[in-house]
């Protein structure tokens, strides 16, 4: 799965890995649309809040440095943290 991941999954996959306990359970998919990529965040189980933080702050900084480096590539990131 890794082969397939471009520069931002690869980040996002890095940032998750670097948060939780369990590092072979993360896993990462981007589904590249016309103008979207969506990226998927699997985390093991128990592990979800360590990716999400308090009130969503650790979901929200990785979302903003997906938006931050999307405008220099003029591409559009969307992070979806999946169960």
């Amino acid at each position: 799965m890794q082969d397939q991941l471009g520069p931002m999954g690869l980040l996002v996959e890095a940032i998750a890995k670097a948060l939780v306990d369990d590092e072979g359970a993360v896993r990462v998919n981007e589904v590249v649309g016309e103008q979207v990529t969506v990226i998927e965040l699997r985390t093991g189980t128990g592990e979800l809040g360590k990716v999400i933080g308090k009130h969503g702050r650790t979901a929200n900084a990785v979302r903003v440095l997906l938006g931050a480096a999307g405008m220099k590539i003029s591409r559009r990131f969307t992070l979806e943290i999946l169960e």
